[in-house]
């Protein structure tokens, strides 16, 4: 029991309630959902909750994916509601492609969209319920780090969190995972969700987040901030050699071989590692993982029709940028001539 939860609380920033985790593991395998809204294009930050993913599944898991195509409307203009079908069907096949990139079969993982259920009648009138219960203040609190702002809150804010309690309860999982960007969230659904409704508290296990290239946290909806998990090869060597890289500056520096990710950071600390070794070492690292996802997708016609119809600016496959190439050369080629 305590190797599972070791595994299940590995490489997280923070959990909130461990103590349910261990009562669970006693009786039966714990059950817990990672939710994401379908906004933009998922990025190489997603390797974050893809590998812990992973360790959950191996830890003996049973793991829900909440493709949350309602949260993604709600937030701002990220998900135009004409595209939720197809962002959702999207986000499946590349989150599926994702943890096979990190060496894991789905056996024991299920996709769950939220419309699902948070359009029907009985999830309404909890949103109801619960709407008496939190006041608008701890509902926009609760949301200031994952919803985009706009300037003044609007209703949708405040919706935003409330229906992430209740997908807990609707789900029926014992603990929710999430960056650390919804600790506010989790704090909410701790204090409220069982005085409010009446429901079971849950645990909260949460990751640190992955800086986006320019700063802040890297995010779908900014395609600046982000490195695509479709990203060719050539493109993300041109993004990582351009992010920001802030070195300690404290002495000489010197080339490094690493064998865990705890001597990064102390090679960090002690200035010994460059932003050349750095960035290369991420480089080679992101376009491993990513070439089986774009095989994947070079290989799957459903799937590149699909990102089309869900986002304007289109995915080209490597098979067609290729083509494109040839096209261009025999272009000039005849020309010239």
């Amino acid at each position: 029991m305590n190797e599972k939860f070791d595994l299940i609380t590995a490489n997280t920033q923070e959990v909130m309630r461990p103590d349910i985790i261990r009562k669970i593991l006693v009786m039966r395998p714990l059950e817990i959902f990672w939710g994401t809204a379908t906004t933009g294009r998922p990025h190489a930050a997603y390797f974050v909750p893809a590998i812990k993913i992973a360790q959950f599944l191996r830890a003996g898991c049973l793991v829900k994916v909440l493709l949350a195509d309602l949260h993604g409307f709600l937030d701002a203009d990220k998900s135009p509601e004409a595209t939720l079908e197809k962002r959702a069907q999207y986000y499946e096949r590349t989150i599926g492609a994702l943890l096979r990139a990190v060496g894991f079969d789905l056996d024991n993982l299920t996709f769950v969209r939220g419309s699902s259920y948070q359009l029907t009648p009985k999830f309404s009138r909890d949103l109801l319920r619960l709407s008496k219960r939190v006041s608008v203040h701890d509902a926009v609190k609760a949301s200031s780090e994952i919803v985009k702002s706009t300037g003044d809150p609007v209703m949708a804010d405040g919706l935003y969190p409330m229906m992430q309690l209740l997908d807990e309860e609707y789900l029926g999982v014992d603990a929710e995972f999430g960056g650390i960007d919804q600790r506010k969230t989790f704090a909410l659904a701790n204090d409220t969700i069982t005085k409010a409704m009446g429901f079971k508290t849950r645990a909260h296990i949460m990751n640190p987040m992955v800086p986006g290239l320019s700063g802040g946290k890297m995010s779908s909806s900014d395609p600046k901030s982000k490195v695509d998990l479709l990203d060719e090869p050539a493109t993300i060597e041109n993004k990582i050699a351009k992010a920001f890289y802030a070195p300690v500056l404290k002495g000489q520096t010197e080339a490094t071989i690493f064998r865990s990710f705890d001597e990064v950071v102390l090679a960090y600390k002690e200035d010994r590692l460059t932003p050349q070794i750095a960035k290369k070492l991420v480089t080679d690292g992101l376009i491993q993982l990513t070439t089986s996802i774009r095989k994947e997708f070079d290989a799957d016609e459903e799937w590149q029709r699909i990102a089309i119809e869900a986002y304007t600016t289109p995915i080209v496959s490597s098979k067609a940028t290729k083509k494109q190439r040839k096209n261009n050369t025999n272009d000039e080629g005849t020309s010239q001539a």
